[in-house]
């Protein structure tokens, strides 16, 4: 078993930065891949960047090149870091990872960009 907690979102004006973070516990030596998904109000879920074990990435084209995702195995966290936010970014984003064939979630942190 894997479980997943997200920090680190909230209000934040266009233009702004915000750092996820997602803490992992239990069977973690199983985990291989991890991601960030999203899912806006009203909309499906949908990826916004995920990273191998060891750090090979990908974004969404909607992220790319302000969105960054990397992981600190010896915290045991993975981490988004956001910058230039848009409205359109307003979200609830979700931790997930993958272990032995079992793709793990958290409850997600809500994102909401604004002015």
């Amino acid at each position: 078993q894997v479980q997943l907690v997200e920090s680190g979102g909230g209000l934040v004006q266009p233009g702004g930065s915000l750092r996820l973070s997602c803490t992992t516990s239990g069977s973690i030596f199983r985990i291989g891949a991890m991601g960030w998904y999203r899912q806006p109000p009203g909309k499906q879920r949908e990826l916004a960047a995920t990273i191998t074990n060891p750090d090979s990435t990908i974004y969404a084209d909607s992220v790319k090149g302000r969105f960054t995702i990397s992981r600190d195995n010896a915290r045991n966290t993975l981490y988004l870091q956001m910058n230039s936010l848009k409205p359109e970014d307003t979200a609830v984003y979700y931790c997930t990872a993958w272990a032995d064939g079992v793709n793990y979630w958290g409850k997600g942190t809500l994102v909401t960009v604004s002015a």
